[in-house]
C-alpha cells in the first residue's frame, strides 16, 4: 500500500495556513485564492486547528455572524485528526470516511508536512487505475 507521503510529493510544498487571530473573511479570501476547501490554523509554527468551508457555513453564515468581525479561533475545528507520512492511503481514506471529513493534516511528530484532501486520494486512485488499464491493454495486445 502507498503511504500518504507519496501524495504529498504531488503537491505544492507551500503550507497554506491562517493564524487564529485572523478574521474569517481573510481566511475565506485565502480559500478562494488558493482554490482549496480548508486551511491549517497555525500558531507559533504549531498546528492548533483547521478552518474549512464547512466551519464557515455552519458557524458563521447559518448563525448570522459577521465574517469580518469573527476570528478564525472562534470557529475553527480544534479537535484535529491527523496522519503521519507513513500512514497508508487506505487507512487515511477510512478515517476520513468514518469521521466525515475531507481534509487531513500530515504531521511528522509536531512538524506539519502538509494536508491531504479526499480529492488528492481520488486523483491518485484514478491515476493508478489508468496505469493498470494501460498495462492490461498492452499485455492483451502482445
Amino acid at each position: 500500500m502507498k503511504p500518504v507521503s507519496e501524495l504529498l510529493k504531488n503537491q505544492d510544498r507551500t503550507l497554506w495556513h491562517v493564524h487564529p487571530e485572523d478574521s474569517v473573511f481573510a481566511a475565506l479570501e485565502l480559500l478562494a485564492r488558493f482554490e482549496v476547501g480548508a486551511l491549517m490554523v497555525m500558531d507559533a509554527g504549531r498546528l492548533v486547528g483547521v478552518f474549512s468551508e464547512r466551519d464557515y457555513t455552519r458557524k458563521v453564515a447559518l448563525q448570522g455572524r459577521n465574517s469580518r468581525e469573527t476570528t478564525v479561533a472562534d470557529i475553527m475545528s480544534r479537535q484535529v485528526l491527523s496522519v503521519t507520512p507513513r500512514t497508508v492511503v487506505r487507512e487515511a481514506m477510512r478515517l476520513m470516511s468514518e469521521r466525515k471529513i475531507r481534509h487531513l493534516p500530515v504531521l511528522d511528530g509536531t512538524t506539519v508536512l502538509g494536508m491531504i484532501s479526499i480529492r488528492d486520494m481520488l486523483d491518485d486512485i484514478i491515476a493508478e487505475q489508468d496505469a493498470t488499464i494501460a498495462q492490461l491493454e498492452s499485455y492483451i495486445q502482445t
